[in-house]
């Protein structure tokens, strides 16, 4: 009980900061919509896809991890702000669970993702995409199971790194092999056999195939529980190891 209220008072803190400045929102939404908006349109000659409405259904899973990935990954520059101003070194004297310093964090990044998300779906289905309302459940699911972990792994490096500086290549360097090897802008199907051997290594490129099939209707679909249950036990092990690095680094 009282590990849930902790995580309830840091996760309501959190969400009303992100209320009071709703255009971050916007600001994390803005580049998927570009690519929605002026490189979709592109896919269908050039995955000779029959309809319009297939070639975004193949496309906007893709995006919609790819923003959480991104989305989680870069939560961190946020809390090496709040240890220079103090608020991570006044938490010592609280009672507050450590563990619920990192989940509240975390789950509104999942919120903000989610409405991210939302945004995205709607307008693609003005562009054709059409898609059951169970399965885009599970998909956002996955979606949300992605911002867990990516930004728990975001928070626990900025407590080690404690500088922007530091953390800005750091993240940029682990995001680019996970872009390249997830097939999140063009299936890996197109891709020579090697690539897509190594690629089967990137638990990023399962989650993007199992919600591919469920934005197509294949709830049976192996890739979709696979997927998710590689993504559950690395959120696990990510959410474990950050609350580990928040209870060293708030003593």
């Amino acid at each position: 009980m009282k590990f849930a209220r902790d995580t309830w008072l840091i996760f309501e803190r959190q969400m009303l900061l992100l209320v009071r400045q709703p255009i971050w929102v916007f600001v994390g939404v803005f580049q998927p919509v570009m690519y929605l908006l002026l490189f979709a349109p592109l896919l269908k000659p050039a995955l000779n896809a029959p309809t319009q409405a297939d070639a975004y259904r193949i496309f906007v899973p893709g995006l919609l991890v790819l923003l959480a990935i991104f989305g989680g990954l870069f939560q961190g520059f946020g809390l090496i702000a709040e240890l220079r101003a103090g608020v991570i070194e006044r938490s010592r004297v609280t009672p507050i669970s450590r563990l619920a310093l990192l989940l509240g964090r975390s789950l509104r990044d999942v919120v903000s993702l989610i409405v991210q998300a939302i945004i995205i779906t709607l307008l693609a289905l003005l562009f054709g995409l059409t898609v059951f309302i169970g399965d885009l459940l599970l998909a956002y699911l996955m979606l949300a199971l992605i911002a867990l972990m990516t930004s728990a792994v975001s928070y626990g490096i900025a407590l080690m790194v404690k500088s922007e500086d530091a953390l800005a290549p750091l993240m940029n360097t682990i995001a680019q092999p996970v872009l390249l090897l997830s097939g999140i802008l063009l299936p890996l199907t197109f891709a020579p056999g090697w690539l897509q051997g190594v690629a089967d290594w990137n638990p990023f490129s399962w989650a993007v195939e199992g919600t591919r099939a469920l934005f197509a209707g294949d709830l049976g679909n192996d890739r979709v529980w696979q997927g998710l249950s590689i993504v559950a036990v690395l959120t696990a092990a990510a959410v474990t190891w950050a609350a580990r690095e928040f209870a060293r680094s708030v003593r």
